[in-house]
């Protein structure tokens, strides 16, 4: 099926919009909350209303409040869903409740308080995050068995959420992150890291927390959906622990250093694992305790709950995948024969998947397959700072891919032919590095501004703005970065390839 090139265009761009319009916050939520009435015959006790999520049930007859907490880029949105649910019992039961987001994602909500923690673009720790955070620590302190707990826990929470250890700076927690993520670690050893320098990631708001139940709501931006690494696991036991830590460090890191901040955090995580090693439980006890569930009777509902975390239950309400296959759908749907992939581990580096895109595109003009979807999200490795541009890893992906595309071409005396396959990359969070696209998309409408800017300008060469991270400034001529804003939600990234035939 032949379609001209602004048909193609607006393809690209519709189909990865319907995948991000899938995962939006309030949605999810929806999806997986219910309020049930006293009348609904699914109720448990038909003389009250009753919470259903994640197939189990939860009356409100003895509940004093009910206390929303959490972080990150949907957390706001899932604020405002949950509230929706709520609105029959807002007269029955308090609701109440504080959520660290990004300057952009507050909202008046009527119940719920979105604090501000940091600015839109600037995925770090402020001390304003650091004071919303003690402002939850003050709530979950409070709790009592009355009191049932939702946290909702999404991408970006990490740096929303932050509460460094006692002799841990919030400045020096900075520039550990910021020299790790330079380096092109991955968010499973970046979070490995930060949870063992912090009060409450790895399990430690839910050993904040009194209260009788806490349910946490996960949107996850972490390939594989592992909750104990989005967001650094604030409800979830740490599967890894200091030793681990250290050894992501000493990966990264030669010391001694010439920077006292990184000695320190060093040293602390040193000592932390020296004494995890030192009071270790024998191998065959550990193994024995997590083999034994934890019994819970639930007072409010006169009901046992029997599950490996005793009160805690934590529910993955959306993940990369469902964008994915929603994208999949409105492929369908503008009549493509497409095929459907969501990566569950680590990509590696942003260069290299874009240029495995580009063979894959190729390689289905053998096939009835004019549609490729795929979902994941690749690290880049940051060139120094004195000679580094703007871009995020969807830029750096595709810009390595039309590196790929041109060194195909370029003895073929094809330039100006028609392009073979159109590629469009964005993060669905709206943020793709420190810069306001979300990513970007080459058509055949972009390729001959291309052909013409190259023959042109001879300092715009496509292989220099990728060795100096700069794909942003690379893309501005061609008019193809993504400019969402922020969407509210973040499952990673999608890549859509079209066959342009």
């Amino acid at each position: 099926m032949s379609r001209t090139p602004i048909q193609i265009r607006e393809d690209l761009i519709s189909i990865w919009q319907a995948g991000v319009n899938a995962v939006l916050p309030d949605r999810l939520v929806s999806d997986n909350v219910f309020l049930l009435l006293p009348d609904d015959p699914r109720n448990v006790d038909d003389s009250d209303y009753s919470f259903e999520i994640g197939g189990e049930q939860y009356p409100l007859s003895g509940i004093d409040r009910v206390v929303v907490v959490g972080g990150g880029k949907a957390s706001g949105g899932m604020a405002a869903g949950f509230l929706r649910i709520c609105e029959p019992i807002l007269g029955r039961v308090e609701v109440t409740g504080w959520v660290n987001v990004p300057s952009d994602c507050v909202v008046p909500l009527e119940k719920i308080h979105l604090h501000a923690a940091r600015q839109t673009g600037k995925n770090e720790p402020t001390n304003d995050a650091v004071f919303g955070t003690e402002k939850i620590i003050e709530l979950l302190e409070s709790l009592t068995k009355f009191d049932l707990c939702i946290c909702l826990i999404s991408g970006g929470g990490s740096a929303l959420l932050p509460a460094p250890a006692a002799d841990i700076s919030l400045e020096a927690k900075c520039e550990l992150t910021r020299f790790l993520s330079d380096a092109g670690a991955t968010i499973q050893e970046l979070n490995t890291v930060r949870k063992t320098i912090s009060r409450i990631k790895g399990g430690g708001l839910k050993r904040i927390c009194q209260g009788k139940r806490l349910i946490s709501l996960i949107l996850s931006d972490v390939l594989g959906d592992p909750p104990d690494v989005i967001a650094s696991g604030p409800t979830v036991d740490s599967k890894t622990n200091a030793t681990d830590a250290l050894n992501v460090l000493r990966k990264f890191i030669n010391k001694p250093t010439q920077n006292d901040s990184l000695n320190k955090i060093f040293k602390y995580i040193e000592n932390k694992s020296k004494n995890e090693t030192q009071y270790a439980p024998p191998k065959s006890a550990q193994a024995e305790k997590s083999k034994t569930p934890v019994q819970f009777a639930d007072e409010i509902g006169n009901k046992t709950y029997e599950n490996e975390t005793g009160f805690v239950k934590n529910i993955v309400v959306g993940n990369n995948a469902i964008a994915v296959e929603a994208a999949g759908m409105e492929a369908l749907r503008r009549g493509y024969n497409h095929t459907l992939f969501a990566a569950n581990t680590s990509e590696g580096f942003a260069e290299d998947v874009g240029a495995r895109l580009v063979q894959l595109g190729l390689d289905m003009q053998n096939t009835a397959t004019d549609c490729l979807i795929h979902g994941g999200e690749p690290v880049v490795k940051l060139v120094p700072k004195e000679i580094r541009g703007d871009g995020g890893r969807n830029q750096q992906l595709l810009l390595a891919a039309i590196c790929k595309m041109l060194n195909i071409v370029k003895n073929t005396d094809s330039q100006n032919s028609k392009i073979p396959i159109a590629i469009l990359a964005g993060s669905t969070d709206g943020e793709d590095g420190p810069t306001d696209a979300a990513g970007a998309w080459i058509d055949q409408i972009a390729w001959d501004i291309l052909v013409e800017e190259m023959q042109n300008n001879p300092n715009y060469d496509p292989n220099e703005f990728l060795k100096r991270n700069d794909a942003y400034n690379f893309f501005k001529p061609l008019n193809t970065l993504i400019k969402t804003g922020i969407t509210g939600t973040n499952v990673c990234d999608l890549r859509i390839v079209l066959d342009c035939r």
